[in-house]
């Protein structure tokens, strides 16, 4: 029964976060990177309703590891968040996010971003509260293409 319900949450979690898309990749310099979220994801510091936002790496002349996020048309700025570097052994050509899988009723916590064809990634910070829970929380790991195919690790 155990493994019925873990199957049914990472799938449950999986579909959660299925319509995650990347809509265009833009400027490889900025890591300019548009996501779809079908459900409230949570960042550091707040919860991110469904919707589209834009993830831009700011002033990556002097820093690589600050992150903003707006929304779909860069209007609103939603966040600006200070992040840490990730790496991952294998480069994909799609955006890969990893979330926390978090227990039922919460938000899925984003974890890491990696934009196309790097190596090099995000990770971002949380409260040392948030991060204690979030290291207990299992870890997916959501890849996300230009056709919309959508695969959980």
């Amino acid at each position: 029964m155990n493994v019925r319900k873990a199957f049914f949450s990472f799938f449950s979690l999986v579909m959660m976060l299925g319509v995650m898309l990347p809509m265009a990749k833009a400027d490889e310099r900025d890591q300019t990177t548009i996501l779809t979220f079908s459900q409230p994801v949570e960042i550091p510091g707040q919860t991110l309703p469904a919707g589209t936002y834009r993830f831009v790496l700011v002033n990556t002349e002097t820093s690589l590891n600050t992150v903003q996020i707006f929304n779909a048309d860069r209007t609103k700025l939603y966040a600006t968040l200070n992040t840490v570097p990730a790496s991952r052994s294998e480069v994909t050509g799609d955006t890969v996010v990893s979330f926390a899988e978090r227990a039922s009723g919460q938000q899925a916590a984003i974890k890491t971003w990696f934009y196309p064809g790097m190596t090099d990634g995000h990770e971002f910070l949380y409260g040392s509260k948030e991060e204690r829970e979030l290291a207990g929380d299992q870890k997916v790991v959501v890849t996300a293409n230009s056709s919309g195919v959508v695969s959980g690790d």
